[in-house]
């Protein structure tokens, strides 16, 4: 028997797992379970593990004609204009961007980055978006700087990729809400590479996902107290909610999950198959660490 998570009752850990998955916090879920708050951490983060594992092994030779890409901010322990001013703020305190590119006809979340928003990012995120698919792409992206290096670096020119730039309107007023961005007042399509089909620039579907996302994970919720503590569950829970968002999650316009739309798999999977990618990881043998040998004199 695997020490530690097999102590509790499966429909535990599924009712933990399954509260994770809806946005619950992690004492609320630790008073309704009945378990120790360490608990629910221990459980997320093998679960974040195996499912990244899982993702990184499964999700390769996509064939999706349509990509599209964003990000998404959130921030951990504290904002970084509050960081310096924060007590004992840990290391990856601050604004968190979270990338993702989905599969336009089977919203398949292909790739998945957390990090920064700076070209260092945008070209290890779109070097992994590119080493996923199978086939040439129609790539859509908003008018972030960085993509266009990026985009070039990991693609060349095995690609059709246009940008869909928003243009904003006024800021708003000091005396309306604290929370009111300025409104989006038209769009303007940049075609950058390749001959991308002007009916298909868009970024809508991978907007959608990430409004998902934010009504999915508590630790998304804009003004309130919901927020990450720490960078490492931050990422640990974007995993668990990716595979489950592709494997276990029927879509409602498509009547399957993303990974059996996208020819992945061939069947819905559960909570129950996520517990068994963590299981399996814990008892698959580990590598002995190695030693250096000392140099005798």
């Amino acid at each position: 028997m695997i020490r530690g998570m097999n102590k509790l009752s499966h429909e535990k850990r599924c009712l933990i797992l399954n509260m994770l998955l809806e946005g619950s916090s992690m004492r609320s879920i630790s008073r309704i379970a009945g378990v120790s708050i360490n608990t629910v951490t221990k459980l997320l983060v093998d679960a974040g593990e195996a499912c990244a594992e899982y993702h990184n092994k499964a999700v390769r030779e996509v064939e999706s004609r349509r990509v599209q890409c964003d990000e998404i901010w959130s921030f951990c322990y504290a904002k970084h204009k509050n960081v310096d001013s924060a007590k004992a703020a840990p290391e990856g305190a601050g604004d968190v961007w979270t990338w993702t590119a989905i599969g336009a006809e089977s919203k398949l979340i292909i790739s998945y980055l957390v990090g920064g928003r700076d070209a260092g990012y945008a070209n290890e995120f779109m070097q992994d978006v590119s080493d996923r698919l199978a086939n040439r792409c129609q790539l859509t992206t908003d008018g972030h700087r960085v993509y266009l290096d990026a985009v070039e670096n990991a693609f060349g020119r095995d690609v059709d990729y246009a940008q869909l730039i928003k243009i904003y309107g006024d800021a708003p007023k000091p005396e309306q809400l604290r929370y009111s961005p300025a409104d989006c007042i038209g769009t303007k399509r940049e075609l950058i590479s390749g001959n991308p089909d002007p009916d298909h620039i868009s970024t809508s579907y991978v907007e959608r996902q990430n409004l998902t996302m934010r009504m999915s994970m508590r630790r998304f919720t804009r003004l309130t107290n919901a927020f990450s503590k720490k960078i490492d569950n931050h990422v640990h829970m974007l995993s668990l909610y990716f595979v489950h968002y592709n494997f276990c999650r029927i879509h409602k316009s498509l009547r399957v999950t993303p990974a059996m739309e996208a020819g992945l798999v061939e069947g819905l999977r559960d909570i129950s198959w996520i517990l068994e990618l963590i299981d399996m990881k814990a008892s698959a043998p580990k590598r002995p660490r190695q030693y250096k040998k000392k140099n005798s004199n």
